[in-house]
């Protein structure tokens, strides 16, 4: 990964001259891409923070550090990392890759790892984590829903990153199976069975409404005569679950390594041993008959005090969550991220001035926080589902849309921005549609190579003198940086940005450089060369979306 040698090589020579003038030694070595119009590959901004502490003007300490990168060299590598080092105002250096770098870096991308060794896009430098990954967790009271659909999405997509990137990652599903809830889908249940059986029945006033609900009253068996309520709960939880599990997994192909049940903490008696774990730790008190935790005396800063057990002795939900969370960490996971609803926004402090309360290190607790879907078709806002009365369910929406549509356009936005998912644009087959767009591309190179075979063409190392060449050159240098962009904002949705802007980068090179050519056939070789590893990334790119690659569209 030809930048990850540049940054090391920049990092060490900028603390070489930081030293002689002075300065502690910069963190890192911060390159950025540039715009079309600048004529270089990236752009290095460190010598206008230099230039701040040294009380210089920032386009001379870029034109003194230019010169002594013009020469730029890793030891892990045998050749020039650098064409060229040039100063530009205000104070950037443009660094222009060097061919043999550009060529090297190819040659990592469709590199196939032998048992052992590193895939293109993982970083041996990073420090390794243990990270305990919860998603979706919705409650066992009804369908999955295009919430829980964004949210698997977000999940799924940044483990697969992180494990790509070398860390230790296992993705966890949270089953509320204890409580209020669980208790009204079962009186729910029992009052729909007792109508289906012509037997008065008085519906709870809050109780689950929805189609779904008469159709899992009809699906209990003969023996739920003679069942109460707390049946009918343990029926429909199953029931639910089940269904969470053939959505989740058969049909938007979301593993977890784990299904975990509240009902395990109550039966492992976790809610006692962390509460009094909180206790010695001289956390919680006691006020009017019930126990508090002192969540508003943290760093973490909760705007108040919460109760952990109620003056009735019953625990609140926060009392399972923290004994949740305390059970993860007592796993060996050091690091929690939780990715969370909208709805969940004023939990983050509290747990996370749980956690702080526990004792654990600041950092240990992090929650993503999704925003709401809005669906459409065209610019018709799609109603509520009619068979679970409340919501698009996340069935009906892959079943529409497809799989591949629904989890590129979920990608493609940041967690933290609302999104409006237009159902007849992810199931046109043109250009507008993102996913189209990048699956295309990967489809039209397979075509190629079908070409190339008739003419028994192959690929072959060579040089690239074309700008639209060296365009997608560098920009296969930057998939291991997505990645880390990815990790850096704990979101799938720069790797879909990426994807979509290497296609582009893609067809202006198809459009100029003839690739099938029996008259150029070095030429031929190296531009079949280049197509093999712009499809390669595409694909791999995808995959860790959780989205396919096909050959043929």
């Amino acid at each position: 990964m030809i930048l990850a040698h540049l940054r090391k090589a920049l990092l060490r020579e900028l603390a070489a001259w930081a030293a002689e003038q002075g300065l502690s030694a910069p963190e890192e070595a911060l390159i950025n891409p540039v715009p079309p119009h600048v004529p270089a590959d990236l752009s290095l901004p460190y010598p206008m923070q230099a230039a701040k502490a040294l009380k210089r003007k920032p386009l001379e300490v870029a034109t003194e550090l230019a010169a002594r990168l013009k020469d730029l060299r890793s030891p892990e590598v045998d050749f020039p990392l650098l064409e060229s080092a040039e100063p530009a105002p205000p104070g950037f250096i443009n660094l222009r890759l060097s061919e043999q770098a550009l060529v090297w870096n190819l040659a990592m991308a469709l590199g196939r790892p032998a048992d052992g060794d590193s895939p293109y896009g993982f970083d041996p430098d990073a420090p390794k984590r243990a990270i305990n990954l919860e998603f979706v967790s919705a409650n066992p009271t009804g369908p999955v829903h295009v919430a829980s659909a964004r949210a698997a999405t977000l999940g799924d997509s940044l483990s697969r990153i992180l494990r790509r990137r070398g860390h230790g990652v296992r993705t966890e599903y949270y089953v509320n199976d204890v409580g209020r809830q669980v208790e009204l889908l079962g009186r729910s249940l029992h009052a729909r069975f007792a109508e289906l059986k012509g037997k008065p029945s008085e519906f709870p006033e809050d109780g689950y409404h929805g189609e779904y609900i008469k159709a899992l009253a009809a699906e209990a068996p003969p023996e739920a005569e003679g069942w109460g309520p707390p049946e009918f709960s343990r029926f429909g939880v199953e029931r639910m679950l089940t269904a969470h599990r053939r959505d989740l997994e058969e049909l938007f192909l979301v593993r977890f390594d784990r299904w975990f049940r509240e009902s395990e903490l109550h039966d492992a008696k976790a809610l006692d041993r962390t509460l009094e774990k909180l206790r010695k730790l001289g956390r919680v008190y006691e006020k009017e008959g019930a126990v508090w935790l002192g969540s508003s005396d943290t760093e973490a800063g909760d705007d108040k005090d919460r109760v952990l057990v109620r003056a009735d002795g019953r625990p609140t939900y926060f009392l399972s969550d923290i004994a949740y969370h305390e059970d993860k960490l007592a796993r060996g996971f050091k690091e929690l991220i939780d990715i969370w609803g909208a709805d969940h926004h004023g939990y983050v402090p509290r747990m996370r001035a749980a956690i702080e309360a526990l004792g654990h290190p600041p950092g240990t607790f992090h929650a993503i926080i999704h925003q709401l879907v809005h669906l459409f078709r065209g610019k018709e806002a799609v109603k509520m589902s009619k068979r679970a009365g409340e919501f698009v369910t996340l069935r009906e929406l892959v079943e529409e849309a497809g799989l591949d549509a629904c989890r590129f356009f979920f990608a493609l936005r940041s967690p933290n921005a609302h999104m409006n998912f237009d159902i007849e644009l992810a199931k046109k087959q043109s250009q507008e549609n993102p996913v189209y767009y990048v699956q295309y591309v990967h489809a039209r190179i397979h075509s190629i190579f079908r070409e190339a075979e008739k003419h028994s063409l192959r690929t072959s190392p060579g040089s690239h003198k074309e700008p639209t060449a060296r365009a997608l050159l560098v920009k296969l240098a930057w998939f291991p940086e997505a990645l880390r962009n990815c990790e850096r904002e704990l979101s799938p949705h720069p790797l879909a940005s990426y994807l979509m802007e290497l296609s582009g980068l893609f067809h202006p090179f198809y459009e100029q450089c003839r690739v099938v050519d029996t008259h150029a056939i070095e030429t031929s070789g190296s531009r079949l060369n280049l197509c093999a590893g712009v499809a390669r990334i595409i694909a791999d790119g995808l995959s860790l979306l959780g989205v396919s690659a096909p050959e043929k569209m």
